[in-house]
């Protein structure tokens, strides 16, 4: 039994960045697709899609890369666990490596990064740091 998915999630796409592969597969859910929105929309990642597999729905999302072969996201990291959550303010969202980076953000609104998060004044729970 799988007790964290959105841990599962960053350490399928870390392994898969390791080895360069093209894509990664993953079981689906709303928070998932939220998170593979919010780097779709930052520029981490090409695009996502929703695999209609048996039994359940897959979640693909196809990784990027430079044109040198350079990893887009250098680093991934899980903030709010299951047994600490971490919830921020908009107002004291830091900056992630000088703006570089961002936090994915839970809210009330639906899954922003740190930046959207700043522009709309809400705040939320800290999912994960992205750089």
């Amino acid at each position: 039994m799988m007790t964290d998915p959105i841990a599962d999630m960053l350490t399928r796409m870390r392994n898969a960045l390791v080895i360069e592969r093209p894509h990664v597969d993953m079981p689906l859910s709303k928070m998932k697709t939220g998170v593979a929105d919010v780097l779709q929309r930052e520029g981490y990642i090409w695009d996502y899609e929703v695999l209609d597999t048996a039994p359940a729905k897959t979640l693909r999302i196809n990784l990027k890369y430079s044109a040198t072969g350079e990893r887009v996201i250098q680093r991934l990291t899980r903030v709010s666990k299951p047994g600490r959550r971490v919830y921020s303010e908009s107002r004291k969202l830091q900056d992630v490596m000088q703006g570089m980076g961002i936090f994915v953000l839970s809210t009330n609104q639906g899954m922003l990064s740190s930046r959207e998060a700043k522009a709309k004044h809400v705040g939320g729970e800290v999912v994960c740091e992205v750089w």
